[in-house]
């Protein structure tokens, strides 16, 4: 994305005389690689939040990776310091919620007392549940499910995914701390900038375990095994969870289309974060999801960081799949040959600028 997201700067994650490449699938070994690439940092950050936390909006397209970066964040500094509400899942549990009478009473009786806004809260929930399709759910509806949220999850960070969710509500974001009770503690607006081309691959081969839903990625993050189809000629990948079975993964509805099914949305996105970017008076963080395709050779990432192409060989005498791995290289949204990065670099990228925006 062109415009206020070059004024930020591509952030080294490399270490000098740092030679250990570190497997970021394995969790003991990650853990291992943030002490390694900013320890000091997270020393600062868990001192201040012994006392402190902040809260944090998540900008950033369909698929871009937050919840996946809120999760290692909370890896990092504990569960319990770390929380995350995603707007949309927060509506769809309550729209859930509201077929239960005793879960619905609960509901109406918070919004009682904590809702205000131009419509009912019968009108406003006829609106989330569609019975009233002419009148759109209301900003301050959400705000009041949000703070109910918060409520739930005592003293802890928070990472809000969906909100701002239109450029209406951008003038809400920016109070918004207030408009829930949240204490005086600092609020960050982070966005994630990830190609186009990188959202469709990851569309086109998704896939994920009928029983237990695990995603994985045909292409860039494969299971341990796979297998071939003799009839569709065709790779798939077998979930690793055990109490699974081996249960063969398969693509959602819709995927195969890649970004095109999502486009409007995706261009609503792209305006949403350069207005939000481009606001004054509060700290912004900018996340790269790829870097250009020289970073390794000038030193700004290890080859280990960026995020390997995985190639399948079916051998028909034994019957079995090979993977090897290759460089993924990908074309950014202005053509530029990049590669995209694994998801522990950018929450390394992102620590960085915690620090740097909390002033520790």
């Amino acid at each position: 994305m062109k415009g206020p997201l070059n004024e930020f700067p591509v952030i080294t994650t490399k270490i000098p005389n740092l030679t250990k490449k570190f497997d970021l699938n394995d969790r003991d070994q990650r853990k291992e690689y943030f002490e390694a690439k900013v320890g000091p940092e997270i020393a600062k950050l868990k001192d201040y939040l012994k006392d402190n936390t902040f809260i944090a909006y998540l900008l950033g397209k369909k698929n871009s990776g937050k919840g996946t970066y809120t999760k290692l964040m909370a890896e990092i500094f504990g569960a319990d310091k770390i929380g995350h509400i995603s707007v949309g899942d927060l509506v769809r549990s309550t729209y859930k919620d509201i077929d239960n009478e005793e879960k619905r009473k609960e509901i109406v009786e918070y919004l009682e007392e904590h809702y205000r806004g131009y419509i009912s809260i019968e009108d406003a929930i006829d609106a989330l549940i569609g019975k009233n399709q002419k009148v759109l759910l209301p900003t301050e509806f959400i705000l009041a499910l949000v703070k109910r949220e918060i409520n739930k999850m005592d003293r802890k960070v928070i990472f809000i995914d969906g909100f701002p969710r239109d450029l209406d509500q951008v003038q809400y974001s920016l109070y918004f701390r207030d408009l829930v009770n949240y204490r005086l503690d600092p609020d960050i607006f982070v966005a994630i900038n990830i190609p186009e081309s990188v959202l469709d691959e990851r569309m086109r081969n998704r896939v994920v375990c009928p029983k237990c839903q695990a995603p994985r990625n045909l292409s860039v993050f494969p299971t341990k095994k796979v297998g071939y189809d003799k009839d569709t000629k065709q790779y798939f990948l077998i979930c690793d969870n055990p109490e699974c079975d081996g249960a063969r993964m398969v693509a959602k509805e819709g995927d195969t289309a890649g970004i095109e099914s999502i486009r409007e949305r995706l261009d609503l996105d792209d305006k949403l974060t350069a207005k939000v970017m481009s606001l004054h008076g509060i700290p912004k963080i900018l996340l790269r999801n790829s870097v250009p395709s020289d970073s390794i050779e000038k030193n700004i990432v290890d080859d280990y960081e960026v995020t390997p192409n995985y190639i399948f060989q079916y051998d028909e005498s034994t019957d079995d799949v090979t993977t090897r791995e290759e460089a993924w290289v990908i074309k950014d949204d202005e053509g530029k040959d990049s590669y995209s990065l694994l998801a522990p670099p950018v929450v390394v990228a992102l620590i960085k600028q915690l620090v740097q925006a909390l002033n520790l």
